[in-house]
């Protein structure tokens, strides 16, 4: 790539006039960067049509339109009852003398916007326009111009995915400055690569919402581009594994620990979990490095498999470093493994963030020694203090929470160690090769002998008391229950039932009710945590946002309660849903809905009613929503895509992956993998 275009496709954002350093951080928070780059691969979602309506009257009441209006009069707001202001009202009219009403609810900028409309002046305004107490209204217009100023309106406006503090305007002002300055950039680049930049400008200067759908000329081809890119870092990964110079010399045995390992069992294994342990012991055993995903539903026990290839690597005395996503997910890890690692002979420690002082120290010293084989933790594993005397097996425990630096990192605290990677969120086999492309996949499909599939209903918002009465004799009679809501505060814009309104009021019904959400301080969370998790608190009822989702194991905990629950997607739920069951009793999953939900909606939660085979959820879900939403921000290890679309894009897929395998990377392809970021050393 040529260094002028590199160097101005990584500029800060706040370089661009008009942004600076705040407006920077925010478009960081949208975009998951804040360079010119992160910038073109934000395309706009939908176009928005302003043409010129001459008189009001020809508008349907919701559109947005833009219109010529003469202002006739001022009428400033005041205040009424209790401090309350009334909206700033400037009475218009439009060509044919239909009077429209402009309305201000802000007063802060009030002289502003009094002098953009004089009395007696003709501006052209373009918004939203509605049905006010009788009279058409705009509230609040989007632009604002003099008559000769017309142009300065676009009758085509790219509308982008936003947030907080940045407007339409904004997005427009720094695509324009981009794209003037971008041609002086692509002198004496290639073809390729001009090419590839005036798709981009294509889908940032949209005509129609036809030009932004996955099939749209200059959307297919990035599409492949991006595609193209992914394929060939996970060829590049795979043949950098199978490289001579990474190859192994297999460990031999040295000790007899997995016959150990089968008698301390308690249950006999399911021939899933036979199947998969074979598998990766095969691996173990080859002179490349094992890069393997194990898929399993929640409850399938992916953890039991995971400590059976720590023993056996324990058989040839290196170590394996067990890697979770929160400290209550690796003590839970640990107080699982603990026991049965010391019936084995097996030291299983574990280290986070919080083992400080002369407790740490022996712990490093305990693995620098080698004497500790199987340690779990959080990020704490790949601090630079933390030496280990031989990591031959690296276990990541929710995949998809942790980046390629992060696995990286770990990897690097070994010589070429095997790596196994859990999850628990289940995706489509077809699409998990084209995400993990450089693993080998199993799937663990098959619950353990003795567990009862989840009942799962759905009720409406109204049936909430009947639930309340309902489950009260099974709290009474020991049963402990979840009740998921998805707020934490009531909100002014939302009808959704906040966390913090559920719990005060099964405060007055129940006695010892627990709260936990994302903005308590992480000691105070874990704690009420653990007091639910402990069979003698005497807490039954632990009102949650989804941070329960992952990393908490109440076996006596047989309800879940989702209100809402078609504002989630059918992962979560699925995720959710997964807190129960997990014993050997009957569970139940109450799924609650409001009275607006939508047919989609309503669809996502028969499908949770009609199974629980994570699997066919994920497929379900796909269908639906397609790649982009079912992978989602949380799953930061999962690649996300910019343009492409799995249902519309599958020839695609295979024509990338094709291309990909069939040969070396060449210059242009190497640029592409910077572009998408595809997590290789690829050079600029």
């Amino acid at each position: 790539m040529k260094r002028e275009l590199f160097d101005f496709i990584n500029t800060d954002l706040q370089f661009i006039r008009g942004v600076g350093p705040v407006l920077a951080t925010r478009f960081n928070d949208v975009l998951g960067g804040r360079r010119v780059l992160d910038f073109l691969l934000h395309i706009p979602h939908s176009v928005r049509n302003r043409g010129i309506t001459e008189c009001v009257m020809d508008a349907m009441y919701g559109d947005t339109i833009t219109i010529p209006l003469l202002v006739k009069s001022h009428k400033v707001g005041g205040t009424f009852g209790r401090g309350r202001r009334r909206p700033t009202q400037i009475t218009c009219a439009d060509k044919t003398g239909q009077l429209v009403v402009i309305q201000f609810f802000n007063s802060t900028y009030l002289d502003y916007w009094l002098k953009k409309l004089p009395i007696g002046a003709w501006r052209i305004v373009s918004g939203k326009i509605e049905m006010v107490t009788g009279r058409p209204t705009m509230s609040h217009p989007d632009f604002i111009e003099e008559m000769e100023n017309a142009d300065k309106i676009p009758t085509n406006q790219a509308i982008y995915p936003s947030g907080e503090g940045l407007t339409q305007k904004t997005f427009a002002n720094v695509r324009d400055q981009i794209f003037v300055a971008l041609p002086e950039k692509l002198n004496g680049v290639d073809n390729q690569t001009r090419e590839f930049f005036d798709a981009l400008r294509r889908v940032h200067f949209p005509e129609s919402n036809d030009d932004l759908s996955p099939n749209a000329a200059y959307i297919a081809k990035l599409a492949y581009w991006e595609l193209l890119a992914h394929q060939s870092a996970i060829a590049i990964s795979r043949k950098q594994r199978m490289d001579e110079k990474n190859r192994r010399v297999v460990r031999p045995k040295k000790y007899d620990l997995l016959q150990k390992f089968r008698e301390t069992l308690p249950f006999e294994l399911t021939g899933a979990q036979n199947r998969t342990i074979n598998e990766i012991f095969a691996d173990m055993a080859a002179d490349t490095p094992m890069m393997r995903l194990v898929q399993g539903d929640v409850g399938s026990g992916k953890t039991i498999v995971a400590l059976a290839a720590a023993v056996k690597m324990a058989e040839s005395g290196a170590q394996t470093a067990l890697l979770a996503p929160t400290d209550t997910l690796a003590v839970q890890h640990f107080a699982k493994l603990k026991p049965m690692c010391d019936k084995i002979g097996i030291v299983c420690d574990i280290l986070t963030g919080r083992d400080k002082g002369v407790a740490r120290r022996e712990k490093l010293t305990s693995l620098r020694s080698g004497r500790t084989r199987l340690v779990v933790g959080t990020h704490a594993l790949f601090s630079v203090d933390v030496e280990y005397r031989d990591l031959g097996l690296v276990i990541i425990d929710e995949q998809h929470r942790f980046g390629v630096v992060q696995r990286e990192a770990l990897r690097a605290k070994g010589n070429n160690p095997d790596l196994l990677a859990l999850s628990a969120t289940p995706i489509p086999r077809t699409l998990s090769m084209t995400i993990y492309g450089d693993m080998d996949v199993s799937i663990i499909n098959e619950k353990p002998a003795g567990r009862l599939p989840i009942k799962t209903t759905k009720i409406p918002m109204a049936r909430v008391g009947d639930l309340v009465a309902h489950i009260r004799p099974q709290i009474e009679s020991g049963a402990k229950v979840f009740w998921v809501c998805p707020l934490v505060d009531e909100s002014e814009v939302s009808d959704m039932t906040a966390v913090q309104t559920r719990f005060d009021a099964l405060k007055k019904v129940f006695t010892n009710v627990g709260l936990v959400h994302g903005q308590m301080d992480k000691k105070s969370r874990d704690a009420v945590m653990a007091q639910f998790a402990d069979d003698n608190s005497g807490m039954n009822i632990l009102v949650a946002t989804t941070v329960i989702e992952v990393g908490i194991d109440v076996p006596r905990a047989t309800i879940i309660v989702i209100e809402n629950a078609e504002r989630f997607g059918l992962a979560a739920l699925h995720q959710l849903r997964g807190r129960v069951g997990r014993g050997n009793t009957q569970s139940y999953c109450v799924l609650i809905y409001g009275d607006n939900i939508s047919p989609d909606g309503l669809k996502r939660l028969n499908v949770l009613c009609e199974t629980d085979d994570g699997f066919a959820i994920a497929e379900q879900d796909l269908m639906m929503r397609g790649v982009g939403e079912l992978l989602g921000t949380k799953q930061s290890g999962w690649i996300q895509y910019h343009f492409v679309d799995y249902r519309e894009h599958r020839d695609l897929f295979r024509l990338a992956s094709r291309a990909a395998r069939d040969g070396e990377p060449d210059t242009w392809t190497r640029d592409l993998m910077y572009i998408f970021d595809c997590g290789v050393n690829v050079g600029a």
